[in-house]
C-alpha cells in the first residue's frame, strides 16, 4: 500500500487555479452507522472501528459496488480518542491498541472490512480534508475507487481524553481556556470574535435563535441524525433564549452535541461512477484553509480574512461564484461562528454584519433561502458529515423532506472553524 505523505496534495494556496480534476472526479455512495450518544467502553459492536466497518459496507452497497472494487482507502486522525490514553482504565487487556476501538487506521480498516485490492492508503484529518485528499488521489491516479471514512468518538468521562484533556495540567496558551472546560476553552475564540462582531454592527445575541430553531427542524427531517433517533422533539425560540449559558454568549443550544458515529464515501472517477448505482455527484474543486493567528485567539478581522482566503481559493478552483451555489452547509459547531462563512462567501448575497438579519428571514427547506438544510451538526449531532451527506443527497434529489425546492445544481460543504478547515464544491455537471 502506498501512503500519501505531507500536504503536498492540498490546495491550501491562492493562484492555483481550476483544479485540473475537475469534474473527473465523482462521489458515487456514502454510508453511515448508527448513532449513540457515547460508547460504554464495553460492547465491541459499538466501537469506532465496528462503526467504521457498518458505514463502509452501507456506503460500497449505496454505490453497488463489491469489496473487491475497492482499490484505496483514506480515513481520520482527527476527533477520535487517539493512542494518547494510555495505559486505558476502562478496557481490560488482552486489548493493547486503540486501533479499531476509538480509532481506525487505514490498516485496520483494509483488514477488518475484507479489502483485498488496497493500492493506496492514506490517514488524513478533517472530513472535509479526507474527502480532497480522496479526490486528489483518484485524480491522480493512485486509485480508482476509494473508500473514505471519518468518525467521531466519544467515549464515558472527560470529552476529548488524550493530550492535555488527559493530564491535570493546562500549559502554556491554553491555561488561559482549558481550566474552564473542554467547550469553553474550544469555544473561546469563536465567542470573542462573535462579540467583537454582535458590538461592530449592532446586533444582539439572541439573533441567533431563529437559526437554531432551523437547525433542529432540519436535523429532525434526518432520519439517521441524533435528535431523530434519541430526541425527537422541535424546540422553540423560547427554548433556545431560556437554554443555559455554557459561558456567555454561548448556550448550550449553540453547541452541537458529542456522539459516537462513523461515516463512509466512496470517491472514484466520473467515467467509472456513471456505471455505478446511483447519480453520480461530481467534485469540481477541494481546498483547505489554515490561517496564522497573530495571538492566542483570532479577531474578527482574522476571521473574515480567513473566510474571505477559502472563498477565494474556492471560486478560482472550481469556476464558480456566489451566485452560482445551490446548497450550502458550512460548519456550525459552534452557532457562534457560522456566520463568518455565510458572509464570507456572500451566499444569496449576504454581506458582513447581514447573517443574523438573514437567519430571521425564510432559511426553510421549503422557502427560497434554504440554508444548511442538513440540519448541520447542531441538528443531527456532532459528526460533522451531515454537512456532505446532504448536499449529496440534495443533488441526487434523494433528501426527502429536506429536498429543497429551488435550484438544486450545485452544493458547497465544509468544516471546521473560519480559520482552520477543508471545503468541497459539488455540482451536478462536470462543469
Amino acid at each position: 500500500m502506498v501512503s500519501q505523505p505531507g500536504t503536498s496534495w492540498m490546495r491550501n494556496r491562492d493562484g492555483m487555479g481550476v483544479w485540473e480534476h475537475r469534474g473527473k472526479v465523482a462521489v458515487a455512495g456514502w454510508g453511515t452507522s448508527y448513532m449513540d450518544r457515547r460508547w460504554d467502553g464495553k460492547s465491541l459492536d459499538k466501537t469506532l472501528g465496528a462503526y467504521a466497518v457498518a458505514a463502509s459496507k452501507r456506503a460500497i452497497e449505496d454505490a453497488g459496488l463489491k469489496l473487491d472494487d475497492i482499490d484505496g482507502v483514506v480515513t481520520t486522525r482527527d476527533a477520535q480518542v487517539n493512542n494518547t490514553w494510555a495505559p486505558r482504565p476502562y478496557f481490560a487487556p488482552p486489548y493493547d491498541t486503540e486501533d479499531g476501538i476509538t480509532n481506525v487506521s487505514p490498516e485496520w480498516l483494509t483488514k477488518q472490512a475484507g479489502l483485498k485490492n488496497i493500492k493506496f492508503a492514506s490517514p488524513g484529518a478533517g472530513v472535509g480534508e479526507v474527502i480532497g485528499l480522496a479526490a486528489q488521489a483518484v485524480g491522480d491516479g493512485l486509485c480508482k475507487v476509494c473508500l473514505v471514512n471519518y468518525g467521531m468518538g466519544n467515549i464515558e468521562g472527560r470529552y476529548g481524553q488524550a493530550g492535555q484533556n488527559a493530564t491535570d495540567y493546562a500549559r502554556d496558551n491554553s491555561a488561559f481556556t482549558a481550566p474552564w472546560g473542554y467547550q469553553v476553552g474550544a469555544a473561546m475564540p469563536s465567542l470573542i470574535v462573535f462579540k467583537e462582531y454582535c458590538r461592530k454592527y449592532g446586533k444582539s445575541i439572541d439573533g441567533l435563535a431563529p437559526f437554531a430553531v432551523n437547525q433542529r427542524r432540519n436535523g429532525l427531517m434526518t432520519p439517521w441524525g441524533y435528535y431523530s433517533l434519541h430526541e425527537p422533539y422541535q424546540i422553540t425560540a423560547e427554548d433556545y433564549l431560556n437554554s443555559r449559558y455554557v459561558e456567555e454568549p454561548l448556550r448550550v443550544l449553540d453547541a452541537d452535541r458529542p456522539v459516537n458515529s462513523s461515516t463512509s464515501f466512496i470517491v472514484t472517477t466520473a467515467e467509472r461512477a456513471r456505471a455505478m448505482k446511483q447519480k453520480l455527484v461530481y467534485i469540481l474543486n477541494h481546498c483547505q484553509t489554515t490561517y496564522r493567528l497573530r495571538s492566542t485567539v483570532p479577531t474578527l478581522g482574522e476571521s473574515n480574512e480567513a473566510t474571505d482566503i477559502l472563498a477565494r481559493r474556492m471560486w478560482e478552483g472550481s469556476g464558480l461564484g456566489p451566485k452560482d451555489v445551490d446548497v450550502f452547509n458550512p460548519y456550525d459547531g459552534y452557532l457562534q461562528f457560522t456566520q463568518e462563512f455565510l458572509e464570507g462567501f456572500q451566499w444569496h448575497g449576504v454581506k458582513r454584519g447581514e447573517a443574523l438579519d438573514f437567519y430571521a428571514g425564510d432559511i426553510r427547506v421549503e422557502g427560497p433561502h434554504p440554508f444548511l438544510s442538513s440540519g448541520g451538526n447542531n441538528g443531527t449531532g456532532r459528526t460533522r458529515t451531515a454537512l456532505f451527506i446532504d448536499s449529496i443527497e440534495q443533488l441526487r434529489g434523494m433528501a426527502g423532506k429536506r429536498q429543497i425546492r429551488i435550484r438544486c445544481e450545485t452544493a458547497l460543504a465544509g468544516a471546521t472553524t473560519p480559520t482552520g478547515n477543508g471545503f468541497i464544491m459539488f455540482s451536478k455537471h462536470p462543469s
